[in-house]
């Protein structure tokens, strides 16, 4: 019954949103629709609640509220402000099959009633709540993940927009995960396979459905920041000029690898598509295929949480095979993870895979598995999950960070050498940088008293002050955490 407490949160905070955007004077029409949509949303949760269940049909009608209620709130502010605009409901717009809460689009039917809704309209603003849709019976249904976007890009396609901005809270795409690699930079131009390839492998800043439409059409696509509008952002568009052999950098975590092996495999038709259809079936879909050419091995990726039920039926399926012995017994493989390198200019490039494997040798990472299409726009990796963020590092030094090499610094003992070790490292930071293209990083200090780390860096500034206030020094602890951060 706690929903209702949530409800209550809900309703109060977007009554408060529409005092604080609209007049007193004007709010009252305002306040009443959000009261109207969050009573249907209670009648909706107690339904739920008496019944003690929740289909996918459901789930899509409870949280298609949520786009209503802020783009008719948008709407409402608008107009209020001085900027006349017109409020149209996705779900009269948008036509889907009634596969829940990841429909599919139906565009021959979208782009009439998209078209036919334009033409009727003389409104300049027209605002349009994403992510929502309805199938033929007009049953609420909602578009997947980055549906908004998705939206977007229907729309855009549907009256042949000259662009299409997606505005988010990042200037761009990025040659890989900020969060994990310090000097990644904003990507300013990208072709729409290479942006596809590149959302797949765990760059979210925009998803793959999103570039279908534009890109079927020629629609340049802007990636803008909501928080710093005059940036320049990433443009989506065919063929651009690049700039770098290598455009991006990017991972999948959570990757079980599946292998079947055995010597009956051997010059038999058949392995492969009984092993694909097997999954198939079971609605298991595969991240990542690799076969030797001696057919006595095949390799596929598949999420995690997908991993035992995929034992099961490939074991099942293959229950003959492997009583008399012709294929072992399932492998299965955990805590693994993709890193993958994605740019339209590797295939006029020779070594780029040389490159790869020889820069994360070089540090020690172990690759599983490897797997490169034909078009040679992506090449992928398998690797240790504990490695992966030590890998997308080592490969973003190798492919972008050519001016300049960083090295990570453990240090125990802050005596006498210690402190002349860190004055000469602070002292001597800006000529190494300069005349050696060396930074150098410090990543963890201690002494027999206290530890302290940070994998960012440590102000030399500062140090002594920052290790007195670090916790209690336990070199095994330490020590477990060099291997762990493997930096």
């Amino acid at each position: 019954e706690s929903y209702k407490d949530l409800l209550k949160q809900i309703e109060s905070r977007h009554l408060d949103t529409v005092k604080e955007l609209i007049p007193v004077q004007q709010q009252s029409s305002v306040l009443s629709m959000v009261k109207r949509y969050c009573n249907e949303i209670e009648d909706i949760c107690n339904g739920i609640f008496l019944l003690g269940e929740s289909s996918s049909r459901t789930k899509d009608k409870l949280v298609s509220y949520g786009e209503l209620l802020s783009s008719t709130i948008i709407n409402a502010a608008f107009n209020v402000n001085g900027t006349a605009s017109l409020w149209k409901d996705a779900r009269e717009l948008i036509r889907t099959n009634s596969n829940y809460s990841n429909a599919v689009v139906d565009f021959t039917v979208t782009n009439l009633q998209v078209n036919a809704f334009i033409k009727s309209s003389s409104q300049a603003l027209i605002v349009v709540p994403g992510f929502i849709a309805s199938d033929s019976n007009h049953v609420t249904t909602t578009l997947g993940r980055g549906g908004s976007d998705y939206t977007a890009s229907i729309l855009a396609a549907a009256v042949d927009a000259t662009a299409l901005e997606i505005w988010t809270d990042v200037s761009g795409m990025m040659t890989a995960d900020p969060r994990w690699v310090p000097n990644a930079k904003i990507i300013p131009s990208i072709s729409y396979q290479e942006a596809m390839e590149l959302s797949h492998f765990g760059a979210k800043v925009i998803y793959p459905p999103t570039i279908q439409p534009v890109l079927n059409k020629n629609i340049p696509v802007w990636i803008k920041n909501t928080f710093a509008a005059a940036d320049h952002g990433t443009v989506i568009e065919h063929k651009p000029e690049p700039e770098n052999i290598i455009t991006g950098i990017s991972s999948i975590n959570s990757l079980a690898l599946l292998s079947l092996e055995g010597s009956g495999m051997i010059g038999i038709p058949g392995f492969s598509s009984r092993l694909f259809a097997a999954l198939a079936n079971a609605q298991i879909n595969v991240i990542l295929i690799t076969q030797g050419s001696s057919e006595h091995s095949i390799c596929v990726g598949v999420d995690v949480s997908l991993a035992g039920k995929a034992k099961e039926i490939v074991d099942r399926t293959f229950e003959y095979e492997i009583a008399t012995s012709k294929v072992e017994p399932l492998q299965l493989e955990k805590d693994l993870s993709i890193v993958a390198l994605v740019g339209d200019q590797m295939r006029h490039h020779t070594g780029i895979s040389g490159r790869m494997f020889s820069a994360l040798g070089r540090n020690g990472i172990n690759i599983r598995a490897i797997a490169q299409g034909s078009t040679e726009r992506n090449i992928s990796a398998v690797v240790a999950t504990e490695d992966v963020r030590k890998a997308v590092n080592v490969l973003h030094e190798e492919f972008f960070e050519t001016t300049k090499k960083q090295v990570n610094l453990y240090i125990v003992g802050t005596g006498n050498v210690g402190k002349k070790l860190l004055a000469q490292l602070k002292q001597q930071q800006s000529f190494l940088e300069k005349h050696l293209r060396l930074q150098v990083n410090i990543a963890g200090l201690s002494n027999s008293r206290k530890m302290l780390i940070n994998e960012n860096g440590i102000d030399l500034n500062h140090w002594d002050e920052l290790l007195q206030n670090g916790e209690t020094a336990n070199l095994e602890k330490f020590v477990h955490s060099i291997l762990h951060k493997n930096l």
